[in-house]
């Protein structure tokens, strides 16, 4: 069952392929912003996935989401979201991100819930 408070937590470490040069979104080595999101992303519908039942998922609609500092190859990075509001298939996650040395990231991220067979139907009806 969904509830406000559902909390998650992903961990990943920063290596050459998400990297800001191997991602396209710089030229540095160090963790890029899409990897990031990707993560963010991740951990929220990873917390919830359960509550939502075999034929539900949720799909991602918004990023409010700063970069607020660089992670080098080798360390990690993790992610934790809560879930901070839920408005019918609507829902809102606070997000951070951080490395051994602190945040590098945070926002907020809204998904919405679907119907996993309507919804891919739909974007499969667009071919």
């Amino acid at each position: 069952m969904l509830e406000n408070g559902i909390k998650g937590t992903q961990t990943v470490t920063v290596n050459e392929k998400n990297t800001a040069l191997a991602m396209g979104s710089g030229v540095l080595e160090v963790f890029a912003t899409p990897a990031m999101i990707a993560l963010m992303e991740e951990t929220c519908w990873r917390s919830i996935a359960d509550a939502l039942g075999e034929e539900n998922t949720s799909v991602g609609t918004l990023l409010e989401i700063r970069h607020t500092a660089p992670t080098p190859v080798g360390m990690n990075v993790t992610c934790e979201s809560t879930l901070t509001e839920i408005d019918g298939r609507r829902l809102v996650f606070q997000v951070t991100a951080y490395d051994e040395k602190g945040t590098v990231g945070e926002g907020k991220h809204e998904r919405f819930v679907v119907q996993k067979e309507k919804f891919q139907n739909k974007a499969n009806d667009k071919r």
